[in-house]
């Protein structure tokens, strides 16, 4: 049996004193439903644990399930395991190595985003700014950070990805959760 390493990706915690998950509760939460070697990174609502279960959206539907239970609200889950955190690293598009963390982001995806829902954004309007779809998730290049982006505002229209969760995280979050996930466990 081989146990897989996974990230949860929590959408919209910690952020102006909504939905608190503190992470010292969250990881015992995680342990308790049979998850191994859970650990947290910030307090953004990123969790690291180890599963024998292959389908993340199993994974992500339980993690889901015991966070309303125990917290009292519903939070938007994605699980993705470290190959597939890896893959999206290494497709960037962009030159990550010569940026700073707080200028690259990757929006990840529950499902594929057509590219026809981003036609209607004229990319040369942004510039410098840019963005690259990429599988299950956007690369945005916002050089002077995601706080002052304004494609970053275009891209974060609720109405743009409908239907889809979608949940970002700032380059250096992005590596440090392949740098989690990077070993799978044989059992």
């Amino acid at each position: 049996m081989t146990v897989k390493a996974y990230a949860a990706l929590l959408r919209g915690i910690n952020v102006g004193g909504n939905k608190k998950v503190p992470m010292g509760e969250l990881r015992p939460l995680l342990s308790g439903l049979g998850f191994g070697d859970v650990r947290t990174h910030l307090q953004s609502g990123n969790a690291v644990f180890t599963s024998e279960t292959a389908d993340e959206n199993t994974l992500a539907a339980r993690v889901g399930e015991a966070i309303a239970g125990h917290f009292g609200f519903a939070v938007d889950v994605l699980v993705r395991d470290g190959a597939y955190l890896k893959a999206v690293a290494d497709a960037c598009p962009f030159p990550a190595a010569s940026l700073e963390g707080k200028q690259l982001h990757v929006t990840y995806f529950s499902e594929p985003v057509d590219a026809s829902r981003l036609d209607g954004i004229d990319q040369k309007a942004f510039l410098p700014e840019e963005f690259r779809l990429g599988d299950r998730a956007l690369y945005l290049y916002a050089p002077d950070g995601l706080g002052r982006s304004k494609l970053g505002e275009v891209l974060s229209r609720p109405a743009l990805f409908k239907g889809v969760i979608a949940t970002s995280r700032n380059w250096n979050t992005v590596a440090k959760l392949v740098e989690l996930t990077r070993e799978p466990v044989r059992g």
